[in-house]
């Protein structure tokens, strides 16, 4: 079996709200996330607003220090590496942000947006090679060299999202991390974008971490998917097992809501009744059981550990008779 290229071990991340009284219930944005990605693999991240989906992305970069756990990368657990020692690390790791307009300086040419990557970490021989490969790098992701001159506000939300990827690929990164890459985007841009993804992952051989709330977006482009809820992993598996067949309520309620042919194929729309939790004082025990149809009073004595069902397939509910 291939040696995983990132591992993340018993991620927790938790923030303390000001005050005295917060210390004894601090927000558990993450809680005990376990999983490992393979070179050259796509994982999808899903889950709704506040599951902790974008706080294992940021873990994942360094971008947040994690409470406790590991994050191993090629083997080597960065989450013990100072940060003046990151600079390595960062090269192999790369982000493509959500907001295409915010994360790029409007006062910066795009020669200079994708320049800026290889001069921090001495790639190129000198200005004229590395706007070489800077135009390479536009026509990588279908965009003329003469937009080197141009400003980020001169570009569609599209054209600057492609802006953004070339970018996270200068450095000829081993894993990206995509933070909603696409959800920023109106539809028939997310097409184009998901496509460009997909066809850059396959020719460069990248690993990445989806992050999406976009079901059927994350199963055109994941090899495996994990379902996040309130910071912990509901249920994980290939993206066909997992669409064909969800072991886990919330993950079933979650397909039941996507519009598109062969996904949440039972055609019944599962609504969830209330609001998830807050994460400063979870459910004791299964922290979906307050939502959870199928719920029994078991599932408030333990938190259910996440199990294998089968062929990779893995949940973390205490029932086998539902689905």
């Amino acid at each position: 079996m291939t040696n995983p290229l990132l591992d993340i071990q018993h991620l927790s991340v938790h923030f303390h709200r000001p005050g005295l009284l917060s210390r004894a219930h601090p927000v558990r944005a993450v809680d005990d996330v376990s999983f490992s990605i393979a070179p050259n693999e796509v994982v999808g991240l899903v889950g709704e607003s506040g599951s902790g989906k974008t706080t294992i992305g940021n873990a994942v970069l360094r971008l947040l220090q994690p409470t406790s756990g590991r994050i191993l990368f090629a083997a080597e657990d960065v989450t013990t590496v100072p940060e003046r020692r990151l600079k390595p690390f960062r090269r192999r790791v790369q982000p493509i942000f959500q907001d295409p307009f915010g994360s790029l300086d409007p006062r910066m040419t795009v020669e200079a947006i994708l320049t800026e990557p290889l001069i921090i970490h001495g790639v190129g021989r000198g200005r004229s090679d590395r706007a070489e490969r800077a135009a390479a790098l536009l026509r990588l992701v279908g965009l003329p060299p003469d937009a080197l001159a141009r400003y980020p506000h001169q570009f569609s939300g599209g054209q600057r999202q492609r802006i953004g990827i070339a970018r996270a690929l200068a450095l000829e990164p081993e894993l990206i991390v995509a933070d909603e890459a696409v959800s920023a985007l109106d539809v028939s841009l997310q097409a184009q974008i998901v496509n460009l993804l997909c066809e850059l992952q396959q020719k460069l051989g990248l690993a990445m971490l989806f992050i999406a709330h976009d079901l059927a977006v994350v199963e055109y482009l994941s090899d495996r998917v994990i379902v996040l809820y309130l910071g912990r992993v509901m249920e994980s598996a290939a993206a066909h097992d997992l669409y064909r067949r969800p072991r886990h309520p919330y993950t079933e309620a979650l397909l039941s809501a996507v519009l598109e042919p062969g996904v949440g194929a039972t055609g019944r729309r599962i609504l969830l009744e209330g609001d998830p939790p807050s994460p400063a004082n979870p459910p004791s025990g299964c922290v979906f059981r307050t939502r959870c149809r199928y719920a029994l009073p078991a599932c408030a004595q333990a938190v259910p550990p996440l199990r294998p069902v089968g062929n990779g397939h893995a949940t973390a509910c205490i029932r086998n008779d539902i689905l």
